[in-house]
């Protein structure tokens, strides 16, 4: 019972990271229709702005804090010197993007040489839920994604820049004409969805390995997070997010990590096959 509740609560804490990763990319491609192959490395990034701040004596919490604004920064510079040009011609920006990741991965193993390392973790305690002993920091990730997920939903929703935003999409033509400026929204939203895929990264930082490829497997599970959810959805975003982090816990539980996985990705496979929108797209 309590290794059940262990797998449970891993699943959780693995969708809590899902959800800020996916989050991202929901922004860029649901929203902007963006295929950002650029955002495993905008991940990556995150993680070494933890790595960079504790090096040089910060605590982690400084670093998780900085990586958003860095890697947000970097997230407009993209899309003002490249993404802009771009946005009517989809294929360009997946070739644009898988470029722009290449350079940001080989840049940082020149720089740091591929080495694996490693940022402190703020938080060593851990709490007993039902009898089980589980780490606080991985409850404070579950805790931080469905944050994030809240204040997202209140920009999209309950803010000038969303409701542009949301005018955008529907419209470009009328909303322009409707007085929005449409290219500060578009680059607004970018750098968003870059910063949470930064805070994502920094996030992680403490649990995992920081190294330049550590971002190619998470933006494979953030697509397919985004479209089991369906493009453009908030809430499909939760749903993907605990249903793969979720499902990949439990069955490894019972079967090895990789089959789990595979068994996942089958899953969704289906779910595809059965709703193309996903659970929750229009």
């Amino acid at each position: 019972m309590e290794q059940a509740l262990v797998q449970i609560l891993n699943g959780l804490s693995t969708a809590g990271i899902l959800i800020l990763v996916a989050l991202g990319l929901a922004i860029t491609f649901g929203l902007l229709g963006v295929i950002n192959l650029a955002h495993g490395e905008l991940f990556m990034l995150g993680a070494y702005t933890a790595v960079i701040v504790t090096d040089a004596g910060g605590s982690t919490w400084l670093g998780m804090a900085l990586a958003p604004l860095a890697v947000g920064a970097l997230g407009l510079v993209m899309e003002r010197g490249v993404i802009k040009r771009l946005y009517v011609r989809p294929f360009d920006t997946l070739l644009a993007t898988f470029a722009i990741g290449i350079i940001l991965r080989e840049t940082m193993t020149l720089w740091r040489g591929g080495r694996f390392e490693r940022v402190p973790n703020p938080i060593q305690r851990q709490v007993e839920i039902l009898g089980a002993r589980y780490s606080t920091y991985r409850l404070f990730l579950l805790a931080l994604g469905v944050l994030v997920l809240g204040g997202a939903a209140l920009v999209l929703y309950r803010s000038r820049l969303g409701r542009n935003t949301r005018a955008a999409i529907e419209n470009r033509e009328i909303a322009a004409a409707m007085g929005v400026d449409v290219r500060v929204t578009d680059s607004a939203m970018f750098a968003l969805g870059a910063g949470l895929a930064g805070l994502a990264g920094a996030a992680i930082s403490p649990l995992v390995s920081v190294e330049p490829n550590m971002g190619l497997p998470i933006l494979a599970s953030s697509f397919f997070v985004v479209i089991l959810g369906g493009t453009g959805s908030l809430l499909g975003v939760a749903a993907g997010a605990a249903l793969i982090g979720g499902g990949q816990a439990l069955v490894s539980w019972f079967a090895d990590p990789v089959i789990a996985q595979i068994s996942v990705f089958l899953l969704v496979i289906v779910v595809i096959r059965l709703r193309p929108r996903g659970l929750f797209g229009r």
